[in-house]
């Protein structure tokens, strides 16, 4: 019996898009199905990173030459277009010549014979725009991976499936508070997530279940996670803690001309205003105190949506509901009027920070000491 003819849809796929790491991850695992069901020594992989047009054009006909190429062995060839950086909207992809010459190839992919040769294209960001793109998108299969970021709320529920699936793959199983932490200490950054997920697997040995333990033990905070660890130190109400992780935030400012002073107070303002909406909430009946952060998490699916603001800024439920999770019992620590004048003080940080010649360390200190230690003499 004849095997059915090739498809297009089914021979030319381009995976894209800002997650490089997912990216990666999904070419190579298509290369690898198409290679064992396909057998043979002919598959090429062609390395399209370009810093120039010559560089783009080299790459351009290799991959020209690669398809067009029939196999000696076996019944089918794949040729992988890895890591290509000329389909965006940079300097490199703007040249006349690049243009030209992938208007080109879409005209070939058009006509061609798809019987015994398969083309994937792994790609970073890809102009929707270009002749290119549409072409592929219309005469094979696209797959975009947008990757994750700390503005989308569902950024979490995505890393905990991720990360979920990544432990058991491994033949391993993480518990709900781990799971939280390794989210927590990591941020929506997929590669260093798997990076942690293998040191965790590697740690644990002949053990099956990851611990909370294991991952405060052995994962590396990133800087967003030791953002968050200043604000704990803030709910906790633990001052030498807190004017300790001050000192190192402090430190990393100066070491990175992307920091400043005014981001590490808007953390800490983020902090607060959560510790608020959390007061509200459990005044509200929606949370309770105590319990594990499988039934936190519950409890906060079941919060109506039509009773908080539509402004994420002041939506809890935009928040990382670990980051919640944790300032839960941090909450019972503070008053609401205590917390009502630590929003004070900190605008008035802000505005002492922008507005005068003081040393900046010395306002944030300042401004924790009387957080913190007006907390504990009213107490």
């Amino acid at each position: 019996m004849p095997r059915p003819a090739a498809t297009p849809s089914s021979t030319l796929i381009l995976v894209c898009g800002e997650d490089d790491f997912a990216v990666n991850e999904r070419a190579r695992e298509i290369y690898k199905e198409w290679t064992e069901a396909i057998g043979g020594m002919d598959h090429e992989i062609v390395d399209a990173a370009a810093s120039n047009s010559s560089e783009a054009l080299k790459a351009l006909g290799k991959v020209r030459e690669a398809i067009q190429t029939l196999p000696f062995f076996g019944s089918g060839k794949v040729v992988w277009m890895q890591n290509c950086t000329f389909l965006g909207d940079d300097r490199t992809a703007g040249t006349n010549a690049v243009t030209e010459a992938l208007a080109d190839f879409s005209r070939e992919l058009k006509e061609f014979e798809w019987q015994t040769v398969r083309l994937l294209i792994s790609a970073g960001k890809v102009d929707k725009r270009k002749v290119f793109y549409k072409t592929l998108e219309k005469t094979g299969t696209v797959e975009t991976f947008s990757g994750w970021s700390i503005d989308d709320k569902n950024w979490t529920i995505q890393a905990e499936q991720w990360v979920e699936s990544a432990v058991k793959s491994r033949g391993k199983k993480i518990g709900q508070d781990a799971l939280g932490e390794i989210i927590n200490r990591v941020g929506p950054h997929p590669r260093q997530m798997n990076n942690e997920v293998e040191k965790l697997t590697l740690y644990i040995g002949s053990r099956e279940e990851i611990t909370n333990e294991d991952v405060t033990t052995i994962c590396t905070r990133n800087k967003t996670a030791r953002a968050f660890a200043l604000g704990d130190a803030l709910g906790d109400r633990d001052l030498p803690r807190l004017l300790r992780r001050l000192d190192e935030e402090l430190w990393e400012v100066k070491l990175d001309p992307k920091r400043s002073e005014i981001g590490l107070l808007y953390g800490l303002i983020t902090k607060v205003r959560a510790m608020l909406l959390l007061k509200e909430m459990i005044a509200e009946g929606w949370i309770k105190q105590g319990g594990d952060y499988n039934r936190f998490k519950a409890q906060l699916e079941r919060v109506p949506q039509d009773k908080l603001p539509s402004d994420k800024r002041f939506n809890p439920l935009a928040l990382n509901p670990y980051i919640l999770y944790k300032a839960l019992p941090q909450v019972a620590r503070y008053s609401q009027a205590e917390l009502t004048r630590a929003m004070e003080l900190l605008f008035q940080c802000n505005h002492r920070l922008v507005s005068s010649s003081l040393d900046e360390s010395l306002v944030l200190q300042q401004t924790l000491v009387q957080i913190v230690g007006n907390a504990n003499a009213s107490r």
